[in-house]
């Protein structure tokens, strides 16, 4: 006789630890039968935890894990490692993620990057059907359809063919369908990926009312910095670690100073901007850890605590060399290649 699955009592909405994944490299990769095949670590020991009632994002470029992560915290993936390790854990709401996936479907409300609605459906009937997937029917079903077509603004289009919707429309469709069945924690992956700056606004405005009025708990992943910025707090993920968490303004505070990036004249051998590094690199130190010249997509980056008076002073010193100047507060780009090493799209995960 089984025993009855029991609730983890917890403050916490997300509690992850140690956990880690691996996958079986492609097949082009392995070099014969014979071998066991070699595995890529997606996760490696992993550990964070999401408050109730915040809105936590998981930043990271794509390839790095996040995508791993979500597919382990919405049951859609079990955790493995090879032998002699453990694959660690992923509580949702006080159930385990592995053991009980059933469990922790009911507390989830999910909102794929993918678009999970039917074209050819009305946005009653994509609700409808999803209502029926969760068990719920009649006077209860329509009650809810009717409150978030309304909450998301789509109660006048609510007969019309999905496919006839803008791309913003149908994200607030997907998360009204994800909202349906009244979940107490809202994952999303991507949430604002080909969207508008419009529409991508908008869905944030929906998603702090979800937070500050209903008490909803966000977790999301992104590769994009302004929906990172919007996050209560955020974990930074590259190449399958966890490198940071803490609110975005803590983690631009780490910097200290102000982030110079110089655009030099293109030299003919096309060395410009290493050389110009070197140089800044030796005339204007010393350097803290981490903020010296560096050059990053063709452009020679560096931090320094006076940024507008080390501009006028670099501009001063490289007369016809330089093709522009910019100095301005760090931000979670720079955050990322400070704990990286990389610009966001340059990860090798």
């Amino acid at each position: 006789m089984s025993s009855t699955p029991t609730q983890t009592a917890t403050s916490s909405a997300i509690c992850v630890e140690n956990l880690s994944h691996q996958y079986p490299a492609p097949k082009r990769s392995r070099r014969g039968n014979s071998q066991p095949a070699p595995r890529v670590l997606a996760l490696d020991g992993v550990s964070f935890e999401v408050n109730m009632g915040e809105v936590f994002g998981i930043l990271g470029p794509n390839g790095g894990g996040k995508s791993t992560l979500f597919r382990i915290l919405s049951t859609m993936l079990r955790p493995s490692v090879g032998e002699g390790r453990s694959a660690g854990s992923a509580n949702v709401m006080g159930y385990d993620a592995v053991a009980e996936p059933g469990l922790v479907r009911r507390q989830l409300g999910v909102v794929f990057q993918s678009p999970s609605l039917d074209g050819k459906l009305t946005a009653v009937e994509n609700l409808r059907h999803q209502g029926r997937l969760y068990g719920l029917g009649g006077f209860e079903l329509s009650k809810r359809i009717d409150h978030w077509l309304e909450y998301f603004g789509l109660s006048d289009r609510q007969d019309e063919f999905v496919e006839r919707f803008s791309g913003g429309m149908r994200r607030r469709l997907e998360v009204a369908k994800a909202l349906l069945h009244e979940p107490t924690l809202l994952l999303m992956d991507e949430p604002a990926t080909g969207l508008d700056p419009a529409a991508r606004r908008d869905l944030w405005q929906k998603l702090f009312e979800l937070r500050d009025q209903k008490g909803m708990t966000i977790a999301l992943t992104t590769h994009l910095m302004d929906e990172a910025d919007r996050c209560d707090r955020l974990a930074i993920i590259c190449e399958g670690k966890l490198v940071a968490v803490d609110t975005p303004g803590n983690l631009k505070a780490r910097i200290g100073g102000d982030v110079v990036t110089v655009e030099p004249e293109v030299a003919e051998n096309g060395s410009g901007a290493e050389r110009l590094a070197s140089e800044i690199t030796e005339k204007f130190g010393p350097w803290d850890e981490g903020a010296s010249p560096a050059v990053v997509d063709g452009r020679v980056r560096f931090e320094k605590a006076d940024g507008a008076r080390v501009v006028a002073e670099v501009a001063a010193a490289y007369p016809g060399k330089i093709r522009s100047l910019t100095v301005g507060r760090p931000t979670i780009e720079d955050v990322f290649l400070r704990l990286t090493g990389a610009a966001l799209g340059e990860s090798n995960a």
